[in-house]
């Protein structure tokens, strides 16, 4: 692991989601000047490397994860600006019949669309908040998107949709072989847990546009 290839993945990560890499450092919530070229190396010339601390933030805060970073690191290549079409509707149009299939797949036409960066998975969709039930970590007008292909892991924050059509968006606390348990995003609102027969499917949500 060198520390170009790091670095390199960091801008790349960036690039993805349409920042420079003071907006990444700003998304994440550290000092905008964090990644910044000048930054990367002392005044002495001797390398300076991210903490984990700092990486552990830009996972958190863009949607990405280890393994994703970690293809970056090894040379995998970004498109800086590629877009491609995804659909999209509203949160509570989701739980309308007719939108996704059996697996939680998109399907019909009453989907809009919208032009997103670095999304890979053909089955990926986006979905529209409304209201103030996902504050702080997502306010009214935000867009998040959805992979039905990401792994879930706990501590991510998923997508699930409940046999009655319910439809929210929370924080995934633990999945055992009988019961899923999450965590309201906003505080105000209660936690929710569910028999696994309960659940029609829970996808991770992988990108936001904050």
């Amino acid at each position: 692991m060198r520390h170009e290839d790091i670095w390199r993945a960091l801008d790349s990560l960036a690039a993805e989601r349409g920042l420079s890499a003071s907006g990444l450092a700003r998304r994440s919530g550290l000092d905008p000047t964090t990644f910044n070229p000048s930054k990367r190396s002392t005044p002495e010339g001797r390398a300076r490397w991210p903490s984990t601390e700092s990486l552990a933030k830009v996972l958190d805060a863009t949607g990405a994860s280890l393994t994703d970073f970690t293809a970056l690191v090894n040379g995998a290549r970004s498109q800086p600006g590629s877009r491609r079409a995804v659909p999209l509707i509203g949160l509570a149009q989701a739980g309308t019949e007719g939108f996704f299939d059996d697996g939680g797949f998109p399907v019909g036409t009453g989907w809009d669309e919208v032009s997103l960066p670095g999304v890979n998975d053909p089955n990926a969709y986006a979905l529209e908040i409304s209201g103030d039930s996902m504050e702080p970590v997502f306010r009214d007008g935000d867009v998040v998107v959805i992979s039905p292909a990401a792994p879930i892991r706990r501590g991510d924050r998923v997508v699930l949709r409940t046999r009655e059509g319910e439809v929210m968006a929370k924080l995934l606390v633990r999945r055992s072989a009988r019961r899923v348990e999450l965590k309201s995003l906003n505080p105000e609102h209660s936690d929710r847990s569910f028999d696994l027969s309960q659940v029609e499917w829970m996808h991770r949500i992988v990108w936001a546009s904050q």
